[in-house]
């Protein structure tokens, strides 16, 4: 499908002419090539009564070509229009050429349908997007929202599937109050009735689909940004890449905190730096204690005595 920055079509704000939303949406489309051309070109292929041998597959898939290469600012605005009256609803209901795309002579039960529809990878695929992406939970149903408050998802979801053996599209010109089913009912279903209810009740009951598609014609719908939980750093930390530096002084810093407090360099003297694997900082240099003076003079006088006992055997001998 393609994407595009989601676009409601405009509300009717001029009291002095008729209000039809769905018109303006057609002009929309038909001022873009790319709408005008793909519009024609599934009108054309759709656009056959039973008597001139409609090709149901054909439309389905020049309305899936639709709906994947038309920004989706004008192919939903065609899909989504919201409606004041009757005439509205019924051009908004007429967008997908329902007596090709959608009705059928008979209604076929909608478990059977289902079934058809699972044995086709594709129509499978977007079946379980619609329940994913549209599901009602308890939760939601009381909020009246979507998975996640995600409208478009929603609206996403139901447009895949037109085009498909599951094609949902409205099934009256109700206003605002419609409903929206595939072509299938519950005639028949015997003790799979009830599962065949509930199954139902996913389209024609759902307030998500119902409220996605309100919101996007009265241009309330927009994407939902993604929410990022905030990194919270504490005063004395900053960033860095990888690293994490403290405001520790180096008086403070011990042996375990601190790798470079006892390096290993090249030399006994820890040469010009700390080992680069360290870091840059300088290694403290060893530092030189003061001898004590009492000692100095003991030495001193053990060298003078050492002196004394070598050089008087000399002085005897130099006498002779």
């Amino acid at each position: 499908m393609h994407s595009s920055t989601l676009r409601a079509s405009t509300h009717c704000l001029d009291s002095t002419r008729p209000c039809n939303p769905c018109l303006d949406a057609t002009k929309a489309c038909n001022l873009n090539e790319t709408c005008r051309r793909q519009r024609s070109a599934y009108i054309d292929t759709c656009n056959k009564g039973p008597q001139d041998g409609c090709n149901r597959k054909r439309c389905h898939k020049s309305l899936r070509q639709f709906f994947d290469r038309v920004q989706t600012e004008h192919s939903y605005g065609l899909l989504f229009c919201s409606c004041p009256n009757n005439a509205c609803a019924e051009r908004r209901r007429q967008t997908i050429v329902p007596s090709c795309s959608f009705e059928e002579k008979a209604k076929p039960n909608c478990l059977e349908l289902r079934r058809t529809c699972r044995l086709d990878p594709l129509c499978r695929s977007r079946l379980a997007d619609f329940h994913k992406n549209c599901q009602m939970t308890p939760v939601q149903q009381l909020s009246n929202s979507c998975p996640n408050e995600d409208y478009q998802a929603c609206l996403a979801a139901y447009v895949g599937l037109i085009g498909t053996d599951m094609t949902p599209n409205y099934m009256d010109s109700t206003p605002t109050n419609f409903t929206i089913s595939p072509w299938c009912s519950c005639r028949g279903s015997g003790n799979q009735e009830e599962e065949c209810e509930r199954f139902l009740q996913d389209f024609r009951e759902n307030t998500c689909l119902r409220n996605a598609i309100q919101a996007f014609g009265y241009g309330t719908d927009r994407p939902k940004p993604a929410t990022v939980p905030p990194t919270t750093l504490k005063p004395d930390q900053e960033v860095s890449v990888g690293v994490t530096k403290t405001t520790q002084s180096a008086k403070e810093r011990k042996p375990d905190d601190d790798p470079c407090a006892f390096p290993t360099c090249n030399d006994l003297e820890y040469g010009e730096k700390c080992n680069p694997a360290c870091g840059s900082e300088e290694p403290p240099r060893p530092r030189m204690e003061p001898k004590d003076p009492e000692n100095r003079s003991v030495g001193l006088r053990a060298h003078a005595w050492l002196w004394i006992t070598c050089l008087t055997p000399l002085l005897g001998i130099l006498t002779l």
